[in-house]
Order: C-alpha cells, then structure tokens, then sequence
C-alpha cells in the first residue's frame, strides 16, 4: 500500500515551507509530490525542486473542480506505474477539498491508502477568511489535522480567540499551535480520526479570480513593490518569480504584506510573471488595470 497525505490550507498558510519540514519526517522513503496551484503559473514547484523528491504539477485549478479532475486522477494512475512509498498532494489554496475520499474510493486506486488530510490556518488572518472565503471552512471540515501556522506572529489572545472560533464549528477537531511550518512526528498518530463522508465532484466556482500579470525587465523592484501595493488590498494572494536588475526575485505576498526578495535557488521555467488571485467582493481587475497606467513601459500584458 501507498501511504497518501493531503495537504490544505488557504492562500498564504505556509504549505510550502510546511511541505519542506514535513517531507523530513520519511527518510529514506521513495516519495511522490503532487503539486496543485489555482493559477496558471506554477510556483511552488520551484520552491520545493531542493526536495529530491518526484514531483508532479497539476495548475489552472483545483484538482477537486470537474475543471481539472481528470488530469488528477491521470497523476494518479501514472504514479502506479513505478510506486513510491508515500504520496503527498498540496491542494490548492483555492480547493474544496470534502470528494477525497470519493476521488481514492474509485477501484483504480485501491493501492492507496488514505492517512489523512492537514490543514494549515494562518493564524493572525483567519478571522479575514473563514466567512469570506468560501473553501476555507470546507477544508477545515475535512481534516483530520489543523495546524495553527504563524502563531508567532499573533498575540496569545488571538491564538486563543482562532482556536476558539474553529472548536465551535468543529468541537472534534485536533488543534496544534505552530510556527514556521513545523509538524512534530507525535502529532501524525491523530490521523485518520475524521471520518468525514466524500462529497460530489464540484464545479468551478465561478467566484474565484485568477490573473496572470507579465512583467518585463524595464521595471525596478521598487516600483515592482509599488505596482502590487496598488491593488493587494482587492487580492488574496500575489505570486511568482520576476527577473529584474539582471537578478531573480520571488514575489510572495499574503493580505496586505507584499514581500520581494532574491531568488537563489533553481532557476525557474516562467521568470517574467506574478499570479494574482481574489474572491467574492473583490474588484481586482480594476484595481491592476489602474495600477498598470502608472508604469506603461514595464507590464507586458494581463490576462
């Protein structure tokens, strides 16, 4: 049998620095990554290339939306053709995770078995998304683990009020307060417990918005910087790699808080775009259209 993780969690949780520490608890272990991004620009297959492990990248959707569904289960099937002995999936932050178990109770992939789902809450931001973001509680429901990332970043008060607001709905749900992404080996024993039912198979929601902004080499990372603080308040993510200055720069903004830095790992395949992407009561498109007539001869396009 293949032992098989999900991983969920909202935009900006942390899953990729989760995903790095995680994978440290299978040494020694033949492992497969399935990596799902909403957008169509992947960006956490280059964060995670140091890991060694194979990987495979699913992108323009969930991999639980009809939209991409059978590309997911193609994944699935070839990973049989040559066994690892541990699947891990990271689903998209945008993902209704609640048809795994439908997905793995098909006769084709009997040789999997299910360990269960994490799922990554950022703490300081729950409050913003649980009632806003239509996916956030669904993957809560289905999990069998909720890590409290980031709570190093949030006063004691509020990690109380966070595990507060999520016992309410969910009274069985096993809690653990962390940071930086860091899962203890102990903590695994409580998989398995949520024993949720599997839902349909789900349609696009329509409500989710994805925008993919080229930028070409003319820009600055200063003005970079000032292009997406123009419009990150009508997002809830902005991602991916911009080769400016003759240097590489990974854009990684969650909320309001916009950070660019310099990229020294793997060269990645796409090093010209960021990824956009926002929800119901957001105005995006207007917002970037507005912010690209400050700087006309540095954004190729949108689209």
């Amino acid at each position: 049998m293949i032992d098989f993780y999900l991983i969920t969690g909202f935009l900006g949780t942390g899953k990729t620095t989760f995903l790095k520490n995680f994978v440290r608890l299978f040494p020694r272990k033949r492992l497969h990554l399935v990596i799902n991004e909403f957008g169509s620009v992947g960006v956490d297959g280059e964060l995670l290339a140091e890991i060694g492990a194979v990987l495979d990248e699913i992108n323009n959707g969930s991999i639980f939306c009809s939209c991409r569904l059978d590309k997911f289960e193609e994944v699935l099937e070839q990973i049989l053709a040559n066994p690892p002995e541990v699947v891990i999936v990271e689903a998209s932050g945008l993902s209704d995770p609640t048809g795994i178990r439908r997905v793995l109770g098909d006769v084709r992939f009997a040789s999997y078995h299910y360990r269960g789902a994490i799922c990554l809450v950022d703490t300081p931001r729950l409050h913003k998304v649980i009632d806003t973001a239509r996916v956030c509680p669904k993957q809560l429901s289905v999990s069998d683990i909720v890590l409290l990332n980031k709570t190093d970043l949030a006063p004691p008060e509020q990690v109380e009020e966070v595990t507060r607001t999520i016992r309410e709905r969910w009274p069985d749900a096993v809690l653990h307060p962390t940071s930086f992404g860091r899962i203890e080996p102990a903590w695994l024993e409580d998989l398995g417990r949520n024993r949720t039912e599997a839902g349909d198979t789900h349609s696009r929601d329509l409500t989710l918005q994805d925008y993919t902004i080229t930028i070409n080499s003319q820009m600055t990372p200063k003005q970079l910087e000032h292009f997406i603080n123009m419009f990150i308040e009508d997002t809830y993510r902005v991602k991916g790699f911009v080769e400016l200055d003759c240097k590489l720069w990974f854009v990684d903004c969650v909320g309001a808080q916009v950070s660019i830095v310099p990229w020294q790992g793997q060269t990645p395949a796409e090093k010209h775009q960021i990824v956009a992407l926002a929800g119901k009561g957001m105005n995006p498109r207007k917002s970037i259209r507005k912010a690209m007539e400050w700087y006309p001869g540095c954004i190729d396009k949108m689209e």
